[in-house]
């Protein structure tokens, strides 16, 4: 057994130590690494140990580790191919109506997917790069490739879903697709700190700072908090990050557990996506524009932060290595093959991310927004927001079996709301509500949008903390259960949208911890 053991540890060492030399970090590790070899502070006769001192006087040593942890992770065990035909038919279907709505657009406004920008376009863009705002474009013809909405239809395909007739009982949603999904009882053994009581920041958002207890558990975690962003160490950062982050620390240590820490090499990499907005007009660019217009220019909270949205989000689309990074996690993604100039074939967009009705809403504001209460460097910003939309925000609109999908989450939120609120599951069958519609956008925006910056950023330590997204259709459940009174006195989903309209006052952590704690 031991045998077999170390055998694996060997092969696995084998495949790291070849794919680390693809990795970004590789290069200067390297050459960081012949300059330690040949200081005085590395002893030929012993050079294991004196070159790992050195590697850790350096501070390499960490930095090899948390590549080794990032690494790790990328390498998930959840089978990439869907053993069910129902979710390979529906995925396939849902490219083709996204590439036919593109391409009705395209004839329908004259113009084409991608083409070169002029030079005095390229001119008027380049100077107003830091006040895109202001950037003169007529939308109106414009329209969304699709809405949340058309993508849930889609999903509720795959359970055959028919709506209640007096004659049939309806079909909810996802409940006979055999995918695994967790118990409460599992999940409180996973978040074992919330489910157990103990101290979290968030708990008592209301209470004064003048009480003893508020300000001592925040000093604490404030103190702990700056050893551990000291420290430097991608899993150390992790677990802290289970209990909240205080938010002086949150964009130093979410950068260090995403793996998202920047220098020259990503500052050149940002301006060669800039580069590329400057000289190729994508459709989809009309697309964003529209959509931040929409939703985060309209907000209190997020105006003011609309020209970096647009910086982020431009260079986001021509990002090629998101899709690189994106067939590691789904196989595929939705993209359109589109024939340049020359006749060579490239991909549209450059992402493989089309854009949705409150896409920047769900990106954007979800990711860039409350980045942006975070981070005033926009390279530092758009290499965290890209690692957290390839890390999670991705799962969220791809069909796949994955346990941290969005087919995954939507069953786990219906068995967590049947099994735990049955008299609310009661009611919604009786007055004819689809319990899965009601909360759809929440999870598929991972609440972006829909809960206050603060809260949001407190329910997204959690799921870096702890690396799942199953909280979301927990807190999904934890909010029909803390508004059920108010929705068992309506019967229309119009009312019973209108109940769950106003998220501004919900307290996050706690209701996450009493429905953990909850016998």
């Amino acid at each position: 057994m031991e045998e077999i053991k170390d055998g694996a540890i060997h092969q696995t060492a084998v495949k790291l130590a070849e794919e680390i030399k693809n990795l970004s970090i590789y290069k200067s590790f390297y050459t960081d690494i012949q300059k330690l070899v040949s200081s005085p502070n590395v002893n030929k006769e012993d050079l294991k140990q004196t070159l790992q001192q050195a590697m850790k006087e350096k501070g390499l040593d960490i930095k090899l580790k948390n590549t080794v942890f990032h690494w790790v992770r990328t390498q998930s065990k959840h089978n990439k191919s869907d053993p069910i035909t129902l979710l390979t038919k529906a995925g396939a279907q849902w490219e083709k109506r996204i590439h036919k709505s593109l391409n009705s657009m395209c004839t329908d406004l004259e113009t084409s997917l991608a083409k070169i920008r002029s030079q005095s376009e390229l001119e008027e863009l380049l100077e107003k790069w830091n006040e895109l705002s202001t950037y003169n474009l007529d939308l109106t013809k414009y329209r969304p490739v699709y809405a949340p909405k058309d993508f849930l239809e889609v999903l509720l395909t795959l359970s055959g879903y028919v709506p209640y007739t007096k004659e049939d009982e309806p079909k909810w949603e996802f409940a006979h697709l055999p995918l695994q999904t967790k118990t409460l009882e599992q999940l409180r053994k996973i978040y074992t700190e919330w489910a157990c009581g103990e101290p979290l920041l968030g708990v008592n958002p209301g209470m004064p700072s003048s009480m003893p207890g508020f300000v001592s558990l925040e000093a604490e975690r404030i103190a702990l908090g700056e050893r551990v962003a000291a420290l430097g160490y991608a899993p150390v950062t992790q677990e802290f990050l289970k209990k909240g982050s205080p938010q002086c620390l949150r964009a130093k240590l979410w950068t260090q557990v995403l793996g998202a820490e920047t220098s020259s090499q990503h500052a050149t990499y940002f301006n060669q996506l800039k580069k590329c907005v400057l000289e190729v007009d994508l459709m989809i660019d009309k697309l964003v524009f529209k959509d931040v217009q929409l939703t985060a220019s309209n907000d209190d909270q997020y105006f003011v932060f609309e020209d970096l949205l647009y910086q982020v989000m431009l260079c986001f689309s021509r990002d090629s290595e998101v899709l690189d990074q994106l067939a590691g996690h789904i196989g595929a993604a939705v993209t359109v093959p589109v024939r340049g100039r020359h006749g060579d074939v490239t991909t549209f967009p450059p992402s493989g991310v089309i854009p949705f009705h409150g896409f920047t809403m769900y990106v954007c504001v979800s990711l860039a927004t409350p980045f942006c209460y975070l981070y005033s460097d926009p390279v530092q910003l758009y290499c965290t927001f890209r690692a957290f939309y390839v890390r999670y925000w991705h799962h969220l609109h791809y069909i796949s079996t994955h346990p941290q999908g969005i087919v995954s989450l939507c069953l786990l939120y219906e068995r967590l709301l049947e099994a735990n609120e049955p008299l609310l599951w009661i009611h919604f069958r009786n007055i004819n509500v689809n319990p899965i519609r009601v909360v759809f956008k929440w999870l598929m925006r991972a609440f972006s949008g829909h809960l206050p910056p603060d809260q949001l950023l407190l329910l997204w330590d959690a799921i870096l903390g702890y690396d799942r997204l199953e909280i979301l259709p927990l807190l999904a459940v934890a909010i029909l259960s803390f508004r059920k009174e108010n929705i068992f006195q309506v019967n229309t989903p119009q009312n019973v949208d209108a109940v769950l309209a106003d998220l501004s006052t919900i307290p996050v952590i706690p209701l996450l911890q009493l429905a953990l704690m909850k016998s």
